[in-house]
């Protein structure tokens, strides 16, 4: 009897740990033969000359061009438009950003992106994906009438985010604090936040006020509250315990990052990493303060490749590298004066933030939605240039595709080009629109820009980027010109009217 209870239990035992043994070896198969781990490393105002990749010789990025040397750098890749929240918009919701009148949004915005709409994460979750946002959100939050004090909703929750590490609006606005999961972190419930942006609230000092507090001159519009020496777009009250330290921002992410990929390597993952680089307030670390000859914007840059090497080395900790698509890209192009002064243009010397094209961000010219793009996915991918026209607004229905999928009816404007997302063709999108306070469509390397009468003369004497807004038609035939120095609207009427008829068709396709 003795005997038989003890095979019995070496059976059980032997039984258990084959079962465990199993599980591992399904968990394991699972990462390496499921749909790919998704990751879209989206830096802020980086213009397409700013990586030693795609030219710069300023500052230097071996973590970022290890992964061009091995995936697929494009060279006419785009942002759906030159300005931050409507790219997103755009990237998120595969439509165009026009169609929701998207603009660049205050701090105490409410959300832009309609719970109700399909968008990227809620369509990679029902693939089985679990979904993170972490970084810069500037979509907007909550309603229009937001405590900041409570779970703040909508938010990236309710547009299909399973997880959420924000700075909830960009680093130049309050509130500037850390949001988990809809909550400010580690807010004092005896110092709650209150956000205004019509009138002064609470007694902190402001830069208007008190100028010498202030480590960077600011102008007028980000002249409010200081936090952290840095003076605000906006005034806030309350919430000392919950203020971010700039300088922190490369760590706390990638810390945040990081773990989110550790705890989710045995499934399908999407991560969004909104970097608040190279944006202003550009306050690197001390790691990275003067490791470059131009100053705090170059700096910044090398904060970027430090932060892209660190997503890698846990990637290839966790045994998942191999079976993750990464996507390094920009929301709009490049500026040096964005509202603070920290020796941007002094120390530019021979750098080309947009290399050999015109304009940055806040133009519709070429440097204004041209910005650096690279996808590298190990064994799936053949490294290679690609001058395929690529757009942002088609990564919704190329992830569809790859997760087979099928848009929704809703979606206007995503197209599939996942075979040139992965370097198997150097057909891309034939025709594309493009936005910067007025629309362009690219027709293979046809541009014509929409005539305006908003001359955007805040872009060209404030910004000092030339904004390509004028009351003329232009056309540009990129090819021979571009850097789109020579209007050809009047060379070629019949051109200009064919993508005239275009881009209106375009536009008022009907949801």
């Amino acid at each position: 009897m003795k005997k038989l209870c003890l095979f019995a239990i070496l059976a059980i035992t032997f039984s258990c740990k084959n079962n465990k043994e199993t599980s591992e070896k399904e968990a394991l198969n699972h990462t390496s033969n499921a749909n790919p781990n998704i990751i879209i490393l989206y830096v802020d105002d980086l213009g397409y000359g700013d990586l030693s990749c795609y030219g710069a010789t300023g500052v230097k990025t071996p973590n970022i061009d290890k992964l061009a040397t091995n995936g697929v750098k494009f060279t006419d890749a785009h942002s759906a438009t030159a300005t931050c929240t409507p790219s997103r918009y755009a990237m998120l919701t595969g439509n165009y950003a026009f169609r929701r009148k998207a603009a660049v949004l205050k701090g105490d915005a409410p959300l832009i992106i309609s719970t109700e709409q399909p968008t990227l994460p809620k369509m990679l979750k029902k693939a089985g994906y679990k979904t993170a946002v972490i970084g810069k959100w500037h979509l907007g939050l909550g309603d229009g009438n937001v405590d900041w004090n409570t779970t703040v909703k909508p938010g990236p929750a309710e547009i299909g985010f399973d997880y959420s590490f924000l700075l909830p609006s960009t680093g130049d606005r309050v509130p500037s604090v850390y949001m988990e999961n809809g909550n400010i972190l580690n807010l004092s419930q005896d110092d709650p936040i209150e956000v205004s942006y019509t009138e002064k609230i609470g007694n902190r000092p402001t830069g208007y006020e008190n100028p010498e507090l202030r480590r960077q001159i600011a102008d007028d519009q980000h002249n409010k509250t200081i936090i952290n020496g840095i003076s605000r777009i906006g005034w806030m009250k309350g919430g000392k315990s919950a203020e971010w330290v700039d300088e922190d921002f490369p760590y706390k992410l990638t810390e945040k990052a990081n773990n989110f990929i550790k705890n989710n390597k045995k499934q399908p993952f999407f991560l969004y990493y909104a970097f608040h680089d190279i944006h202003v307030p550009r306050l690197p670390h001390k790691n990275f303060q003067g490791k470059t000859s131009m100053g705090p914007r170059g700096d910044a840059i090398l904060q970027v490749d430090y932060v892209v090497g660190e997503i890698v080395k846990s990637l290839e900790a966790e045994g998942i590298a191999n079976n993750t698509m990464i996507i390094f890209t920009s929301d709009n192009g490049p500026v040096l004066n964005d509202g603070y002064e920290d020796d941007a243009v002094e120390k530019l010397g021979n750098h080309k933030p947009a290399g050999i094209y015109r304009g940055g961000k806040y133009s519709v010219y070429e440097a204004g939605t041209r910005v650096p793009t690279i996808v590298h996915w190990p064994e799936k991918v053949t490294p290679k240039v690609s001058d395929a026209l690529m757009n942002q607004v088609d990564f919704y229905s190329s992830f569809a595709a790859l997760t087979n999928q099928t848009p929704e009816t809703t979606i206007l404007d995503s197209k599939n080009y996942l075979d040139a997302l992965l370097g198997k063709t150097d057909s891309g999108r034939q025709e594309v629109i493009l936005e910067g306070y007025t629309l362009a469509l690219r027709q293979g390397n046809w541009k014509y820009i929409k005539p305006s009468n908003n001359k955007g003369t805040w872009i060209t004497e404030e910004k000092k980027i030339e904004s390509g807004l004028t009351p003329q038609e232009q056309l540009f035939d990129l090819s021979k010109d571009p850097s789109e120095q020579n209007n050809l609207a009047e060379q070629y009427p019949d051109k200009v009217e064919e993508l005239k008829n275009k881009l209106q068709e375009i536009e008022h396709l009907s949801k």
